[in-house]
């Protein structure tokens, strides 16, 4: 399955939803694939969709998603990187009336350059060829760890040095 979320913006992002229920008509994604729309006006025509979620609606989506397509707000993304996932991340831009300016494209970029843990889309068009990739492409990501992981793995570590003197 594929989830799709938008957030919780109040300006639209059709763009998105009409570019995936475009993907869907046209048998590019083969997988189901439901939409958290938002405040979006396009309303999907081969996609089950709605405008909101609750949080648990959400978490329950996005952890039984194969894929997971966000807008570029850290809330929205951080959210399925904590599951152990790779979104993929679609900016919301200025010049479509998404935002009131491109501070997330700067976000994007800069998370993508600090940790490469999100498969970002800076051009629309891209998308299809991302889903297309999207399991190579997660193997070539670097995914976060949890501190809690982290902790346990050194944890672990000091243990057996421990039990071995």
């Amino acid at each position: 399955m594929i989830f799709v979320t938008v957030g919780t913006h109040e300006q639209q992002f059709n763009r998105l939803i009409r570019e995936v229920d475009n993907l869907v008509k046209d048998n590019v994604i083969k997988e189901p694939v439901m939409m958290q729309t938002g405040f979006s006006t396009y309303k999907p025509k081969y996609c089950p969709y709605k405008p909101m979620l609750s949080f648990n609606q959400m978490n329950t989506y996005i952890s039984k998603a194969h894929i997971v397509i966000t807008h570029g707000g850290p809330s929205s993304f951080i959210e399925v990187l904590q599951t152990g996932k790779v979104p993929i991340v679609v900016p919301r831009l200025k010049k479509y009336g998404e935002h009131i300016n491109d501070h997330q494209v700067s976000f994007v970029k800069l998370i993508q350059k600090k940790k490469n843990n999100i498969i970002p889309v800076y051009d629309i068009n891209e998308l299809k060829n991302i889903i297309n990739d999207y399991d190579q492409r997660i193997n070539e990501t670097a995914m976060i760890k949890s501190n809690n992981k982290i902790f346990n793995e050194r944890f672990s570590e000091i243990i057996s040095d421990l039990i071995k003197h």
